[in-house]
């Protein structure tokens, strides 16, 4: 192999070098950029229930004693229902209000019941993730409900139940459609869930062909 021959192998080397190099750190882009985008949603998703918490305790802590508590009695009853129609009989929805600094504070807990044993917890730190979002689910519809004025208006929805395991969202899927007819209110909801989809009178899904998205109308039975 001449001098010159020698020469091109070596940067056909090098240059094979840098592609394999190139790809692997392509990928790790990609990894992260992925990664960062499950964060920046999972972030917004804190922040959207910790919004909807403290509007709840706002709406308690400004109300007047009485109103306050049949506030709190629609909430839970409301919320609890939602946890008791998804989960099952042993979850329980509790809002403790107390004085500090003469000014109402309100807490809000998940009472499990394991085995006879009663398990107070944070909504953040029940079990599973689906218990955090049917709780902030249930507590909006329960302001929206509750406010008077009444809020009019469909009840917009995204992603409902994200972390609800499958084995619950038939039940997610039967709980959105009894608020919707028990409270006479459309729901307007952007879901991946096939399932939850299918809840809606008509649907739409869309898909992206060639970097276009298409959108295709489909009335469920």
């Amino acid at each position: 192999m001449s001098k010159f021959q020698q020469s091109i192998h070596d940067l056909e080397k090098v240059l094979q070098q840098s592609k394999n190099e190139w790809l692997r750190l392509d990928a790790n882009r990609k990894l992260l950029t992925e990664q960062l985008e499950e964060k920046l949603s999972t972030l917004e998703q804190y922040y959207e229930t910790k919004d909807t918490y403290e509007k709840a305790r706002i709406l308690l802590q400004q109300s007047a004693e009485y109103a306050r508590e049949q506030a709190k009695q629609q909430i839970e009853s409301l919320v609890t229902n939602a946890l008791q129609f998804i989960f099952g009989p042993l979850f329980e929805f509790q809002i403790e209000i107390d004085e500090q600094g003469n000014k109402p504070v309100a807490e809000f807990y998940v009472v499990s019941d394991y085995e006879g044993i009663k398990v107070k917890t944070k909504p953040q730190e029940a079990r599973g993730g689906g218990v955090v979002d049917i709780v902030t689910l249930a507590l909006r519809v329960a302001l929206i409900e509750t406010i008077q004025p009444k809020m009019e208006g469909p009840l917009l929805l995204d992603e409902p139940g994200k972390h609800v395991s499958g084995e619950y969202v038939l039940y997610l899927y039967e709980f959105l459609k009894s608020i919707s007819t028990m409270f006479n209110r459309q729901i307007i909801m952007i879901t991946h869930n096939q399932l939850l989809a299918q809840s809606g009178d008509r649907a739409y899904y869309v898909d992206i062909r060639d970097g276009m998205s298409e959108v295709n109308r489909t009335d469920n039975a």
